[in-house]
């Protein structure tokens, strides 16, 4: 039975692409939907900050007149510039158990980089390095946390038997409560008394002035990420972006703003596993009562993800990110929490993952960027 490979726009035929994992995981137990709204507004080139200087095309796999997967091809010119490279991406990747349409499906992807001009193929992103990105390889018994990626265990084998090779593996923490380092603690909670005598203070984020907070932590991440593989700066309208997608689900109780003297110079950033209420929502739908769950589930959630942490270039090595884990871990204790996953970690970044480890964290997820040279 021969593929036929579709391209689809935003005005045509996106809701098939935004809905073709609903079914291709319709019956697994671990599959979180995204929310439908969300996912069309990405995908709006009006609305989402990446299309003004990106560009994609959203490619659909048929057999016999049913979808059998999806690709993006993307080219992110930002990326290329900050990095001085030439690297074409492919994301939104999903596919049955099919050698033949994964390979159909990256050789559009393929086909649209060498267009671009680039040398090499990399992904999956969506859209960027910023966002939800990897292919998962290891972890595949338990739901995906907010913000983090799934899929079936075939993905990787299929994707390598194109030829595509590791770029970079990105590690998930679990750190239990109940069961951190009691040790850890109590050195954390030292440490931030002996800062505290050179003038470094850690505060909650301050809600009343979001607007304000969001930009301290916007120059900390692109100054504290610059030497971090795969980084590139945040543009303003995409912080302002993600600000908004995410202040709903902001609890100054598990978000931090490290100062010297009044000026900032690192945050931890914490948020409730809304997962846990979406994987309810099928097909990702909001309404009429996806948005009640939602609002009352916020906070009754048995997860959290650690989902940034970032301090300055000079400010490191003093002790000021095991506060932030140790504060999430005390914070977790006195409202009955589970745990938190900490992610995503470079395998690249020896001083996040040590401190995730200090804390008795176990590494159960690894997410994985693939790249080829065209």
């Amino acid at each position: 039975m021969s593929i036929k490979i579709q391209e689809v726009t935003f005005k045509d035929g996106i809701s098939d692409f935004i809905n073709f994992p609903h079914d291709l995981y319709k019956n697994d137990p671990f599959y979180v939907p995204e929310i439908f709204i969300g996912q069309k507004d990405m995908m709006n080139p009006e609305k989402y900050p990446f299309h003004k200087y990106g560009k994609v095309k959203y490619f659909l796999a048929k057999k016999n007149d049913n979808i059998v997967g999806r690709i993006a091809a993307i080219h992110n010119t930002n990326y290329n510039r900050h990095h001085k490279s030439n690297v074409g991406f492919f994301g939104f990747f999903d596919f049955i158990e099919d050698q033949e349409v994964c390979h159909a499906l990256l050789d559009k992807a393929m086909a649209y980089a060498k267009e671009n001009g680039h040398e090499y193929l990399m992904g999956p992103t969506n859209f960027t390095t910023n966002e939800t990105a990897g292919t998962l390889v290891e972890g595949f018994d338990d739901p995906p946390k907010i913000m983090m990626t799934y899929n079936k265990p075939y993905y990787g084998g299929l994707i390598e038997s194109y030829g595509l090779k590791k770029e970079m593996d990105l590690f998930a923490f679990m750190i239990n409560a109940l069961q951190a380092s009691e040790k850890s603690l109590r050195i954390a909670d030292a440490v931030e008394n002996r800062l505290k005598g050179k003038g470094i203070t850690i505060r909650n984020v301050n809600l009343k002035d979001i607007n304000n907070e969001a930009k301290r932590i916007q120059k900390i991440y692109n100054d504290a990420w610059e030497e971090n593989w795969g980084f590139v700066p945040f543009t303003d309208d995409e912080f302002e972006y993600l600000k908004n997608d995410l202040k709903m689900l902001l609890d100054p109780n598990f978000a931090y703003i490290a100062e010297k003297e009044g000026k900032a110079i690192g945050f931890g950033l914490t948020l409730p596993n809304i997962n846990e209420v979406l994987i309810k929502n099928k097909r990702g739908k909001l309404f009429p009562f996806g948005i009640f769950r939602l609002l009352f589930g916020k906070n009754k959630t048995k997860f959290v993800r650690i989902m940034a942490l970032g301090v300055l270039e000079e400010y490191r090595k003093m002790g000021i990110e095991t506060i932030f884990f140790a504060k999430n871990i005390q914070e977790a204790r006195r409202r009955g929490i589970t745990g938190g996953e900490a992610s995503w970690i470079l395998e690249s970044n020896t001083a996040m993952v040590a401190a995730a480890e200090h804390l008795n964290g176990e590494k159960y997820k690894t997410y994985r960027l693939y790249k080829k040279k065209i």
